[in-house]
């Protein structure tokens, strides 16, 4: 190494050690900074960390108490008694019905061909409107089905066509090899929704052999006339042993039954039902309703509760089914034993009569004529005519009797006030010309049936409900053509046309008759008051009912015009004398014996009676 080299070193390394003595530190102040700042920012990163586990473990504390809080009030059942609730819509041609997956239920069921009178959606069921409890016994107590939460299983179809059937399965899921099934079935043009409800896999988990339904309902109302739909409105079922039975549908106060076992209840109202059928035999079951607190929104409150064999729900699908609809006589039919008596026909026999008859006539109609005013007419008209024979023999009945009417004049005036030894020479009278006295009566009271059914027929016939004819808007309800600012006892607070029609022609009816009737005196006067009397009664029934009363008034008047003109008098006093005649040394039947023995024999009763007054005088 030269000199010139041993000097460049020395100086290269004094330049190395004067830079790192002096600019030592220099490099270090950034790592120092950089360091601080990795500390603040792991120690704010631990603070957030601590807070973060602070939260954790509060909402831990939270959600472990809520836990607790849910498996003490429904044990096993704890894990699906939280979640979310779901509403799904689905639609038929019937239907639009909403399920809720907070408990697996029906939510609302809206029936589509139908609105309230007032043109609002008739929503027939609303969980908002019922108190519902599916109860089951566990270890800590009772547990209620709708309390819990379900999942939907799949896409379902939403809309639904004619022909289409679709199931929509609800699924609760408790544990391992353990579920609650709620299975609903929909069709595209029915009025019933199957249901079947399976306890999957469970053993020691439900106490008890029974379920228990807890149904309060409160019904809304669908027509104009409250006060009239309350006494259409009840809680009807099918008991095995006694058949179709029900509680009072115009009471007012609360009414109670117990039943059992019970194939199907339902809450029925005038024109629309919603009930519950299964082929598994309900136990013990119990029913009432109420108007109690009631607002005018509402008709009546209904209540049911029965049990429900568990055994039939256990490890597989117990089925029942809905109905939610029309009281329809023909579709009710298809539906459960004697679900159709919940439409209301009259007692026997008036009911066979609408059973057979009337309602079968009426649908033939309805296939060809959509007006039901007209149909109404037609009926009338096919009834008439069939009674036409009835009716002949009834006017000619009378006809006989007034001619008879100066001959029994004389007997009275021969006997004065001697009402037995009078009676029985009429009756004597009688015998001699041939003339049954009851023969007059006998026709109209094979008429009454037919007359009484109609009675039972029109409030009960969901066919008519917002069918207009002429003024009438409804013929299911009363026509108003006057609301008056008062409300007059009995009558109401409307003046109905239809009705004020129906009492003027039954009084042309009645005066009519009188022309060639016997009766005379205070009785003859008396029967102008019934078609008064039957205005109060009929001012806030069913227009249609008061229609077919005035078309029945109106054509009978010209069935007795017609045949006042086809008889003959002069020809019924020949006949009478002759057959007096023929009978003078007849003997007297045994029929008018026996009616002369007991006319005798009231006689005597009266005579002694009178008696006994003066004694004690």
């Amino acid at each position: 190494m030269d000199k010139n080299q041993a000097t460049g070193l020395i100086l290269i390394s004094i330049l190395m050690i004067a830079y790192f003595w002096f600019f030592a530190d220099a490099p270090q102040q950034p790592e120092n900074i950089e360091g601080n700042q990795q500390v603040e920012q792991n120690d704010q990163k631990q603070e957030e960390t601590s807070a973060s586990q602070k939260q954790d473990a509060v909402e831990y504390e939270n959600d472990s108490t809520l836990n607790q809080s849910l498996i003490n009030q429904f044990g096993a059942f704890a894990s699906v008694a939280k979640g979310e609730s779901n509403i799904s819509t689905f639609n038929t041609e019937t239907l639009a019905i909403q399920f809720n997956s907070k408990g697996g239920r029906i939510k609302s069921v809206e029936l589509k061909d139908f609105k309230t009178f007032d043109g609002q959606p008739l929503i027939i069921t609303n969980q908002e409107d019922e108190d519902k409890q599916l109860l089951f016994n566990t270890a800590v107590g009772e547990v209620n089905l709708y309390d819990l939460y379900f999942e939907m299983e799949g896409s379902p179809k939403r809309e639904l066509s004619n022909g289409d059937t679709i199931q929509i399965k609800f699924v609760a899921n408790i544990g391992p090899n353990k579920s609650i099934e709620q299975i609903y079935t929909l069709s595209g043009n029915q009025y019933q929704v199957g249901y079947n409800l399976a306890f999957n896999g469970f053993t020691n988990e439900i106490l008890g052999d029974q379920l228990t339904l807890r149904w309060n309902k409160k019904m809304r109302k669908f027509e104009k006339d409250l006060e009239q739909s309350r006494t259409k409105v009840t809680m009807n079922y099918y008991s095995e042993e006694e058949g179709m039975d029900g509680l009072s549908e115009r009471s007012d106060d609360d009414s109670e039954e117990v039943a059992e076992p019970v194939k199907w209840f339902s809450f029925k109202q005038n024109f629309f039902m919603e009930a519950l059928i299964t082929d598994i035999p309900m136990k013990r079951a119990e029913f009432a309703t109420d108007i109690e607190d009631l607002s005018s929104d509402y008709v009546k409150r209904g209540k049911a509760k029965v049990e429900i064999p568990l055994a039939e729900v256990t490890n597989k699908a117990g089925e029942f089914k809905y109905y939610f609809g029309p009281n329809n006589y023909k579709t009710l039919q298809k539906v459960a034993p004697d679900f159709e008596e919940n439409v209301y026909l009259g007692w026997f026999p008036i009911s066979l009569v609408n059973k057979y008859i009337i309602i079968n006539v009426f649908y033939v109609l309805e296939k060809y004529i959509s007006s039901y005013g007209w149909i109404i007419i037609i009926l009338v008209l096919l009834i008439k005519l069939a009674l036409s024979p009835l009716s002949y023999k009834s006017y000619v009945s009378m006809a006989k009797t007034k001619v008879l009417k100066p001959q029994l004049d004389e007997i009275k005036e021969k006997h004065g006030g001697d009402m037995q030894k009078a009676q029985a020479d009429q009756m004597e009278l009688y015998r001699k010309v041939g003339v049954n006295p009851l023969s007059g009566c006998i026709p109209l009271l094979l008429q009454m049936p037919i007359l009484f059914a109609m009675f039972y027929f029109f409030p009960s016939s969901i066919e008519l409900r917002q069918e207009s004819f002429l003024w009438a808007t409804d013929l299911s309800t009363y026509d108003s053509v006057l609301s008056l600012p008062f409300e007059i006892p009995f009558y109401g607070d409307h003046v109905s046309l239809f009705t004020i029609l129906m009492t003027l022609s039954t009084l042309l009816i009645t005066w009519s008759q009188g022309q060639v009737s016997s009766v005379q005196g205070p009785m003859k006067n008396i029967q102008y008051f019934m078609p008064v009397i039957f205005m109060f009664v009929l001012n806030s029934f069913p227009a249609a009912l008061s229609f077919y009363y005035l078309i029945a008034n109106l054509i009978t008047f010209g069935q007795q015009t017609l045949i006042r003109r086809m008889i003959d008098e002069d020809k019924i006093i020949a006949i009478l004398e002759e057959n007096k005649k023929k009978n003078a040394n007849k003997k007297t039947s045994k029929f008018q014996q026996r009616l002369q023995e007991a006319m005798k024999a009231s006689e005597e009763a009266k005579k002694e009676k009178g008696k006994n007054k003066k004694k004690k005088k």
